[in-house]
This record gives C-alpha cells, structure tokens and sequence, in this order.
C-alpha cells in the first residue's frame, strides 16, 4: 500500500534531485522516456518536490539538454512541486517558457568554484539573482530560491569564511530571493559546523532560510543532517541511489540517499509522507536508463527493520 498520499499533512520535506544533481555527474545520458517514468515513480512513492533537470546550455551539459520536455511531463503529475536550477536569466526565461514555476540558483561562496561552475564571481551572480527576482512581478505563481554552495568548504580553495556564507546569503535575499538554503557542495561540512551555520542563517533570515543541501562524501551526510534538524531546517535535497555532484568540483560525490534519507527522519517520528518500499522499487527504473551504474544505499541493501513504523499521522 502507498502511504505517502500528498494529502497527508508533514513535518520535513524532502526534495528529490537525482533527475537533475544526479543525472548531471553521470557521463551517459538517461533516455527522456525512462527519466518521465522514473520521476512518475519517485513522485508515487510521495515525494512532493523534484528537481527535475537545469536550464544551462546543452554544450555544458548534454545530459540535461531535454529538460523542457522533462518538464512538460512532470507538470502533468498531480500536486507535484517541478523544481528547475537555473544559473542566470537566460536559464529563467527558459524555465519559465516551459511552464517552471519553481526555480532554484546556485550562488557559490568560493570564487574558484562560481567560475568553474556558472563562469561569473559570486558579485555577478547576485547580480543575475536580482534579475531573476523581477520576473515575479511578471509571472504569477514564480518562486526563486537560491542555495549558496560550497558554503562549508571548497576543493578548490579549501576553507570558506563563514562571514562570508551569511553575508551571501542575506544579499540574495535582499535581492529578491524566496529563500536560501545552504549546499555542502563538496561533502567538507560537519556537524558542529552544520548546526552553526543555519542557526545563524535563521537568526538573519527567519522564515526565508532555506533548506540543506548536503553530501555524504565523506560518511557524515546523515549526521550532518540530525545537526540540520536541531537548527530548525524542515527541507532536505537528496538523490535517489546517492547519485551526483557537482561536475565542476573535483572529488564532489555522494548526494544523500533518499532512500536513506526517509529512513532517518521516519525512525525519528518526523513525517515525510514517503512510501520507503515504493521509492525502493523505483531504483529499477535508473537501471532501464542506467544499466551498470552504481547505485548506494544502507536500506535498499538491508530493507526495513523488523517492526518499523512509520510517523504516527495525527
């Protein structure tokens, strides 16, 4: 039985984005077909949010170049939240002339990685931020959220200053932005460090910081996720099977697995309204696209625990 119905009131969501962080670091391409169907399967296991694929030009990244169409499939699943990256306005445009009406923008805090990313320093992808933002006034329903990458530390630079993080973040907000999270783009963040940062991101931002963003590179993805949640932070990219990272920063691997992911938080008695079996089997339907990828997972591997329950639904 699927209990993940989208009616179900939650506690924590979970934003899928394996069709988009995922299916970008792989060097094949997923049929767009078999991308329609595997989004159609995450989103009947209960996921309300995907990020479905990125508006950036095709010579970049191939993999992603039917996103329109990806898009055009997704607005069609009921009470599903198609979430789109774009990296600048043309990118929006774009987004929007298919129908995206959620769009999310990387702002990276290390200048090696905002150049070898979008090609722009940090100041120019404000700037790009601040036009995207006044595309609301012109598109009713238009969300922009923007995630400040590399925020807990760079393989091209090593540490970030965290002054500079908030800093970042308090500008794109001024700038028009929804929300803004914070992305462990490189898997450097700790727990201690996880909490800090977003406390401090809520405590300038309040109800318009955003979600987290991070990878379990080095094995801290889920602990690093529990110190999230004592911030205050209700929203969790992750990536079905771990696929992904950022193709533009070396040794940038390991997205949380989602499977994993809604494990953690059920156990915990917060509600994610996720069918864990369901977005189990789905994992069948990379392999069609994918055949040969390797795919990650501590639940796929050891299925449930005997007894397991979900969060009571009030």
């Amino acid at each position: 039985m699927n209990r993940g119905s989208r009616k179900t009131e939650i506690d924590v969501l979970v934003s899928e984005v394996g069709p988009r962080d995922g299916l970008q670091s792989v060097d094949r391409t997923m049929p767009t077909a078999v991308k329609q169907r595997w989004i159609t399967a995450l989103a009947g296991s209960g996921l309300r949010e995907i990020e479905v694929g990125s508006f950036v030009s095709p010579k970049r990244l191939p993999q992603l170049a039917d996103t329109a169409d990806v898009v055009a499939h997704a607005l069609t699943i009921p009470d599903l939240t198609v979430l789109a990256l774009v990296p600048n306005l043309v990118g929006a445009r774009n987004a929007v002339a298919a129908g995206t009406r959620a769009l999310t923008m990387p702002l990276s805090a290390s200048r090696a990685h905002s150049q070898n990313n979008i090609g722009m320093t940090p100041e120019q992808a404000l700037e790009q931020v601040g036009l995207v933002c006044e595309l609301k006034a012109a598109t009713p329903g238009l969300s922009v959220e923007v995630g400040i990458s590399t925020a807990f530390g760079c393989t091209l630079e090593g540490p970030v200053d965290e002054d500079w993080v908030i800093e970042l973040a308090v500008r794109a907000a001024g700038r028009g932005a929804d929300s803004v999270g914070l992305s462990d783009t490189t898997g450097y963040a700790n727990p201690a460090q996880v909490r800090r940062l977003f406390t401090r991101l809520r405590a300038e931002l309040g109800d318009r910081a955003g979600g987290a963003h991070l990878h379990n590179t080095r094995g801290q993805g889920l602990a690093n996720v529990v110190a999230a949640l004592d911030a205050g932070v209700t929203t969790f990219d992750s990536s079905q099977g771990g696929l992904g990272g950022c193709p533009y920063a070396p040794g940038a691997s390991g997205n949380i697995v989602t499977e994993d992911l809604v494990f953690l938080l059920e156990s915990m008695g917060l509600r994610t309204g996720v069918d864990i079996e369901a977005l189990v089997a789905a994992r069948t339907i990379i392999g069609d696209g994918l055949p040969g990828e390797q795919l990650y997972g501590h639940v796929p591997d050891a299925g449930l625990t005997k007894g397991f329950q979900y969060a009571k639904v009030d």
